[in-house]
């Protein structure tokens, strides 16, 4: 009788005190977020994400600049000329040059001489928020595309000028695309895509200092519970100035679930230490472009 008793006083306390959440589960980073990698295409442009929606889902996510990039560059100029609109939302456009006039030209455009006459006009003519800052989003399915004509003259190009370079490639491309410009500064968008693992990267960190890794889509990142996995808590541990994150809003899927993705994104900020997470959340994107602090709407 005593344990019976014992058992249903415990139960009564257990059932009269509030639900806490999980002394496992840390809070979420409540900064500012810099998102490296933002599309803004003619199909939400043109279709259902207007300036206003798009500006206002980054305002309700707490993003306070973006790395613009768009096919066609219209996407980006839009943004970047819509500055009351950009200064109500507390959004800091930094446009960059996409190297896509259509889908064609993903898979040509390291050999289309085309391509680098667009980019040069592009960046001649800068856009209402100022110059152009980089070049990309571009990609490469083979790496050994990376010593095209157009992609040895681009590299080249963006470390003469100081553009930041942002580049969807496998981990070859990486050396291959420093080997024509060895002091151009790469965003490596997604850090691989396909899962390169984590010791590659590290070792292409080390080996190339201007080097840094964005982290949409990123395989491994995130174990079930949505928190960092051991490995990659250690590697931004390791290289707190070296990774950015971002949205990759390629199709309307990525910006309809847009506030769900910057939301994950300081769910597993929340797992690092305070300076890493702010690092890499908002400090290492404005410090590559130079910002001072976050607009406020």
């Amino acid at each position: 009788m005593r344990r019976w008793m014992i058992k249903f006083l415990g139960a009564l306390v257990s059932a009269a005190m509030p639900v806490l959440p999980s002394a496992a589960e840390p809070a979420a980073y409540a900064g500012p977020l810099f998102d490296a990698h933002l599309h803004y295409n003619v199909e939400a442009a043109q279709g259902p994400h207007p300036l206003d929606d798009v500006l206002g889902r980054m305002q309700r996510s707490g993003v306070r600049a973006i790395v613009a990039n768009s096919r066609p560059n219209d996407g980006s100029k839009a943004l970047a000329a819509a500055s009351e609109a950009t200064r109500r939302a507390g959004v800091t456009v930094v446009p960059f040059v996409r190297l896509y006039r259509h889908r064609d030209d993903y898979t040509n455009w390291f050999r289309d001489p085309s391509i680098e006459a667009m980019v040069r006009t592009e960046l001649a003519a800068g856009t209402a928020a100022g110059p152009y800052r980089g070049l990309g989003e571009f990609h490469l399915y083979e790496s050994a595309n990376a010593n095209g004509p157009v992609a040895r003259s681009l590299m080249q190009l963006a470390e003469q000028r100081d553009l930041v370079v942002l580049a969807h490639v496998d981990d070859a491309a990486i050396g291959l695309l420093f080997a024509h410009a060895p002091r151009a500064r790469l965003i490596w968008a997604h850090t691989g895509i396909g899962g390169t693992p984590v010791e590659r990267v590290r070792a292409l960190l080390r080996a190339h200092p201007t080097l840094m890794g964005e982290l949409s889509y990123r395989p491994g990142l995130t174990a079930a519970d949505g928190q960092l996995s051991p490995e990659w808590r250690a590697l931004l541990t390791e290289f707190p100035k070296r990774f950015l994150i971002g949205s990759d809003t390629w199709i309307n899927a990525r910006w309809q679930a847009y506030e769900q993705l910057m939301a994950e994104a300081r769910r597993w900020l929340g797992g690092l230490d305070a300076k890493t997470a702010g690092l890499i959340a908002w400090g290492n994107g404005a410090r590559l472009f130079g910002l001072g602090e976050p607009r406020q709407p």
